[in-house]
């Protein structure tokens, strides 16, 4: 597989290190090098990246912004790599789901590691894709089960496979979702919301039972009138909740 890439950086010198490193490594394929973020939007939107190695500080458009932007208006945005001398961005670099952040001066060593990041993401998702799409011409229940059986979560600066059985209950956070699991003590946090993932997760595994709360019904011990529990954790059935989960156990009491 080989990546489409584009390096951006207002800095000479950095734009022709990370343009030498990219031109070295085999499975990258540079496509474009600017030193404004403004002209890179332009190639993006007239060709298909699947890398953007891209400065944060920048004048007109920096880094972030310009994250910002392919996020609200490119469906099949490229996945960004930040380079940059700034560690202060690392948490903005996450929000925009950066792939990774590196922190100037960096070596080729570093560059490949992320690099190589950007070239797993994307044979994961070619893989993923590639079931669902073998079975097209199949019953709808073969593709459904294919489908449900593992989600992906960004956690960090990585994408993570979830299976969907080893899932308890998701938690939400504001900006994250604490997601617990049967085979792990500590909850894997993501830097997602509880209504993306409701939008993912299949309605006849899982539902939302609060505004805080996503439960795989399968994992559910007990049930009160107002709660239910999981394992030793108990969750509050919220009051716009309680209608869908009522239809839910009437199915079964």
């Amino acid at each position: 597989m080989i990546l489409n890439c584009i390096a951006v950086d207002d800095e000479p010198l950095a734009l022709g290190l990370v343009s030498s490193f990219i031109e070295q490594t085999p499975f990258l394929n540079l496509v474009g090098r600017f030193s404004s973020a403004v002209d890179a939007l332009k190639a993006i939107h007239s060709q298909k990246i699947d890398v953007l190695f891209l400065d944060i500080q920048m004048p007109d458009l920096n880094g972030i912004e310009l994250a910002r932007v392919l996020d609200n208006s490119k469906a099949n945005k490229p996945r960004i790599i930040f380079t940059t001398a700034y560690n202060q961005f690392a948490l903005e670099g996450y929000k925009v789901d950066a792939l990774d952040y590196l922190l100037k001066p960096f070596n080729y060593e570093e560059f490949l590691h992320a690099a190589t990041k950007a070239l797993n993401y994307a044979e994961l998702v070619e893989k993923s894709n590639a079931p669902a799409a073998a079975a097209a011409p199949v019953a709808g229940v073969a593709e459904e089960r294919i489908e449900d059986e593992y989600l992906f979560l960004k956690v960090e600066y990585q994408l993570v496979r979830i299976a969907l059985n080893d899932i308890l209950y998701i938690e939400g956070l504001k900006d994250y979702v604490k997601v617990w699991l049967k085979s792990a003590e500590k909850p894997i946090l993501s830097l997602t919301s509880l209504k993306s993932l409701e939008e993912k997760l299949p309605s006849k595994k899982f539902m939302r039972v609060h505004r805080s709360f996503i439960v795989s019904l399968d994992k559910i011990n007990s049930i009160t009138r107002n709660a239910l529990q999981i394992g030793k954790v108990n969750i509050t059935v919220g009051d716009q909740y309680k209608e869908a989960f009522s239809q839910f156990l009437s199915k079964w009491v």
